[in-house]
């Protein structure tokens, strides 16, 4: 028997099958951590160049209070930007200034006069939010500026990489040895991040955790999805985003109360130590041992779902895999497909083509939001933790709308609802009311982020959905790993990145339209099935004009009955 067929003894979503998913969903608050930890480990802040002469500056004998004094000093030695320069480098020159004519009636300096000079004694921060952040110590700052989002493209890059390595070894290992095995690597080199030397120890060591924690996440979803039957996988499948939202919002409140980033960076790795308290508690997956045919392994724990479960395994065959080896056997002559097939036949090649887009703008557009929530205005802390809020009510209105008004219509819908919000933004003033404004676009992207992973395994045939699903993830590290770049270019003219992601979410929503209805259809089954799917059919419409049946000769006129038919081309 096939296990779809046995868990519909054993239970499609039992109390065994629940109490397995909902410890694995934890994994998700994890990875969402490390996912947008770069928000507080390397925030923007303001910085000046540092002056040791002016310090030893007593301005006390003018009669000043500490406030004013600090404000001369800073003004002092910062010139102003002229109205022709592109970008704000006020802060990465300062001023020659000439102490003995340092008082109140000192006048700025400009970027333009000949005794501008470089930061030769190094950079002084703004502590008073964050009291010690990457880019304060590594002085990632003025000609370095860029390498903070280059540090977090690099990460995605290893996001990456994670999802091909780890991907293929949980088919070769079995999905808990990797589940594990990544988890042990993101301990290790999350910890060694914290005490990183250096911005490119830094960086590696984030990448690393970036490489394995995508593994652990997508071992922990695969063992999940693999343990529910057919009709509950949408559920489990819509569920774990709710984690995701969650680990938003923890990590939102960790770093209000946790202002250094090493502590910070130390406080979201060390919970990956208790997931090894789960390995006696979580199974391999059965349909992973089926497919390396250990078969009693297999049964072991078929037995041991339906004790938890109490169901009664006593009308099933005494050998529940004599059909499945038959099958297996027979499987090793079949032709094995390729992500190569997705792309061989032209509607097949168009659908694949348009479910990449919009996993690759998904992608791009939320982690674009969610790294820059927190220098949209207003209280940063919060602004952060509301864009996980937020997330939690667009996943609640979008598992029901997709079953009721179909999966291509609502995801449209959201992502030009979040295209919109992200232009609107623009023009609203910096404060609360940008920040409501972009929190509806992070409400409408993060609900299409859920529905466009339905979407895609309903759409893709099934000999090639595996390979379908793991090229959309690909498409989608790939928008990762642009987004940092795209806000790094914000610099230049504030409002472009909001611009792109604009563009990019409403062309996408619009391009959803052209993919079939899959609501209430049979999926495809077959490569022939996936080309098919969709296409445009021509069905004869009802006769113009009745057909003479019987001729003067008493014959059935069949001629007639064919040239008086009309066709329409239907979708």
């Amino acid at each position: 028997m096939k296990f779809d067929d046995i868990l519909q003894y054993l239970g499609e979503f039992g109390f065994y099958q629940k109490r397995i998913y909902f410890l694995l969903c934890f994994m998700a608050i994890t990875t969402m951590f490390h996912q947008v930890a770069q928000v507080f480990l390397a925030p923007t802040t303001d910085h000046w160049c540092k002056t040791p002469q002016l310090e030893r500056q007593d301005c006390f004998s003018w009669d000043l209070d500490t406030e004013t004094c600090n404000e001369l000093k800073y003004n002092a030695t910062i010139p102003e930007d002229d109205e022709d320069t592109i970008l704000r480098e006020h802060n990465c020159r300062r001023c020659d200034v000439t102490y003995s004519e340092f008082g109140e009636d000192t006048e700025r300096c400009k970027l333009s006069d000949p005794d501008i000079e470089e930061c030769v004694d190094g950079w002084e921060y703004d502590r008073s939010q964050y009291k010690a952040t990457v880019i304060q110590d590594f002085d990632l700052v003025c000609d370095d500026g860029s390498k903070a989002s280059l540090s977090q493209s690099i990460y995605f890059a290893g996001v990456l990489v994670g999802s091909f390595v780890f991907g293929a070894l949980a088919d070769f290992i079995g999905r808990k040895k990797t589940m594990f095995l990544a988890n042990f690597i993101t301990l290790v080199f999350g910890i060694a991040a914290a005490f990183a030397p250096g911005y490119w120890w830094f960086t590696i060591f984030r990448t690393i955790v970036g490489f394995s924690c995508i593994g652990t996440y997508l071992a922990a979803f695969t063992i999940a999805t693999e343990l529910v039957g057919p009709s509950k996988r949408t559920f489990v499948g819509m569920v774990i985003n709710f984690y995701t939202s969650s680990g938003l919002i923890i990590y939102g409140i960790l770093a209000y109360f946790i202002r250094d980033w090493r502590w910070l960076q130390l406080t979201i790795t060390l919970p990956s130590a208790l997931y090894f308290l789960m390995i006696p508690v979580i199974p391999e997956s059965v349909r992973w041992l089926i497919s390396q045919k250990r078969f009693d392994e297999a049964e072991e724990l078929i037995k041991e779902c339906a004790k938890i479960n109490k169901a009664s395994l006593d009308e099933l065959p005494e050998n529940l895999f004599e059909e499945q080896k038959a099958e297996m056997e027979k499987a090793e002559h079949d032709v094995t497909y390729t992500v190569v097939d997705l792309f061989r036949t032209p509607n097949l090649r168009m659908k694949t083509f348009n479910i990449l887009f919009n996993w690759f703008v998904n992608s791009l557009v939320y982690y674009g939001l969610s790294l820059s929530t927190a220098s949209l205005g207003g209280r940063d802390y919060l602004a952060f933790i509301l864009s996980g809020v937020v997330e939690i009510p667009a996943f609640i209105v979008a598992i029901p709308a997709i079953d009721r008004f179909g999966r291509k219509r609502v995801l449209c819908a959201f992502m030009v609802l979040g295209g919109v919000a992200c232009l609107t933004t623009i023009w609203v003033p910096m404060g609360w009311g940008r920040t409501t404004v972009s929190l509806i676009g992070k409400f409408g992207i993060a609900a299409s982020f859920g529905i466009i992973y339905v979407f895609s395994a309903e759409l893709y045939p099934t000999p090639v959905r595996s390979a379908g699903m793991g090229t959309s993830s690909m498409s989608a590290r790939i928008g990762g790993i642009l987004a940092p770049i795209i806000l790094e270019i914000g610099k230049i003219w504030p409002p472009l990145p909001l611009m792109i992601f604009s563009l990019m979410s409403i062309s996408a929503g619009f391009l959803a339209l052209l993919l079939p209805e899959t609501l209430n259809q049979d999926l495809p089954e077959t490569i022939e099935d996936g080309e098919n799917f969709g296409k445009k059919k021509v069905k004869p419409k009802e006769p113009t004009s009745k057909p003479t049946m019987v001729d003067y000769c008493g014959q059935v006129d069949i001629e007639s009955s064919f040239t008086n038919q009309a066709y329409e081309v239907v979708e």
